[in-house]
């Protein structure tokens, strides 16, 4: 069973920093991508950032320059360190991933950030920005 565990969500001021990770487990580690992805609250979930079995990283417009997407491939884990925060980011921060084989082109969900290209989704971690 593949899982994907999202953690080190919370409550920050405006202008703080946060760093989410998420843990997988049950699948080829390198052979699929992995996003992130948000939902606010009576919102539409969109992605935030990617990283690709190549180590290229992709952005949103609105994210770029202040969250930065890692992943430590012996720990199966991605990273999503958050700062100058803002009640805009207030959302639900999910993971998922996706294969990047020549038989589904899971890079080009996660290069484009694109939610229905992504195969397994962990259950999210809530991130609350005040101020």
């Amino acid at each position: 069973q593949v899982l994907l565990e999202e953690s080190g969500g919370g409550s920050v001021e405006s202008g703080g920093s946060l760093t989410l990770a998420c843990r997988t487990s049950n699948y080829p580690y390198d052979k699929y991508c992995l996003a992130w992805f948000r939902q606010a609250p009576g919102k539409e979930r969109e992605g935030v950032a990617a990283i690709l079995v190549n180590g290229t990283t992709a952005y949103a417009e609105s994210v770029k320059d202040r969250f930065t997407v890692s992943q430590d491939s012996a720990k199966r884990t991605m990273y999503l360190q958050m700062s100058d925060l803002t009640p805009g980011d207030t959302a639900t921060y999910y993971c998922a991933n996706a294969r990047s084989t020549s038989f589904y082109p899971g890079h080009h969900y996660c290069r484009n950030l694109l939610e229905r290209g992504m195969e397994y989704w962990g259950k999210g971690t809530e991130v609350t920005v005040t101020g």
